[in-house]
């Protein structure tokens, strides 16, 4: 037993079921044509990056010993560094490594933050507290210098323990939202009826309570994206990011910064690429906000214009 209904839905939209429904932020998204285009960036910097380093003739570790601080050029198409290094490679492998991330980010923390805020708010008593318990600490809790004080020790491991710590500290806001929203849907009629036909609590909130909130939590994802990007930058800015050998946009700054005046290739190239990517995603998570808010203007224009080319 499943509910049609859904929390994103608008007082003043009348409750579908969840194919039409999808069909409809889909339009309205496709409608917004900021979305739209924050949209084609993305995925236009993510075959950039993976696509670019194989037809491309420098590697981002090789060095060209006969061209220190070169402007670019047809050899080198973002110029080179202080000791040879292709800016446009290490650029394409930054961009990787920080694109990467931040999807990773956002997917883990909003996972954590529905199962989290879900289990707190059904099963409440104990759990609720110990849970919220935790939420609570991890709030307070400076999560820049932590992660720079954990960091240098998992320095030359795998930076996907980098990816656990930007994690880590990303979740616990939504986690609360969620809860507070399960607390309502614990008491309607089809959750109800799924206990009182036996079905685990497990099911129930996953199966029942986690969908209908997915309006939530898609646009979380979308934005803590973004936000992991940054995070991930500054903190490759000063250090405690992603390490030598391997660069993100964040080290590549950090490497440039003190010569952009004389060398602006050195920094502008991957200032650039992060700025586009930001954008972007904070794009497509306004977009994504709009359409799945009936009362929102844009998301209203766009029923309109709908209806006008149906007519």
């Amino acid at each position: 037993m499943t509910a049609s209904t859904d929390l994103g839905t608008g007082a003043g939209e009348q409750v579908i079921d969840q194919p039409r429904r999808g069909a409809l932020v889909l339009r309205r998204l496709l409608g917004n044509r900021l979305a739209v285009v924050g949209l084609g960036v993305i995925v236009a910097l993510f075959v950039l990056a993976y696509t670019a380093p194989l037809v491309y003739h420098w590697d981002y570790e090789e060095l060209d010993y006969t061209a220190f601080l070169a402007a670019p050029s047809a050899d080198h198409w973002f110029g080179t560094t202080q000791v040879g290094g292709d800016v446009f490679a290490q650029t394409m492998r930054g961009l990787q490594k920080s694109l990467v991330i931040g999807l990773l980010v956002g997917v883990i923390s909003t996972a954590v933050a529905a199962v989290v805020g879900a289990a707190a708010g059904y099963f409440g008593g104990w759990v609720d507290r110990s849970l919220m318990w935790l939420v609570d600490l991890l709030l307070v809790l400076p999560s820049f210098l932590v992660i720079a004080i954990v960091s240098p020790t998992f320095r030359g491991q795998t930076w996907l323990v980098f990816v656990l710590l930007l994690a880590l500290f990303a979740w616990m806001i939504t986690a609360r939202i969620v809860r507070g929203m399960t607390l309502t849907l614990r008491e309607r009629e089809f959750v109800k009826a799924a206990r009182f036909m036996g079905v685990p609590p497990w099911k129930i909130i996953f199966r029942h309570i986690v969908p209908n909130m997915s309006s939530l939590l898609i646009i979380d994802a979308t934005i803590t994206v973004g936000t992991a990007i940054l995070a991930e930058t500054g903190l490759s800015f000063f250090g405690f990011g992603v390490q030598p050998p391997d660069v993100s946009l964040g080290s590549l700054i950090a490497a440039g910064v003190d010569s952009a005046q004389t060398f602006p290739w050195l920094f502008g190239f991957s200032a650039g690429f992060l700025i586009l990517a930001v954008l972007s995603v904070n794009l497509v998570g306004d977009g994504l906000r709009d359409a799945l808010d009936a009362g929102s203007v844009r998301s209203r224009r766009a029923d309109r214009r709908a209806r006008g080319s149906a007519t």
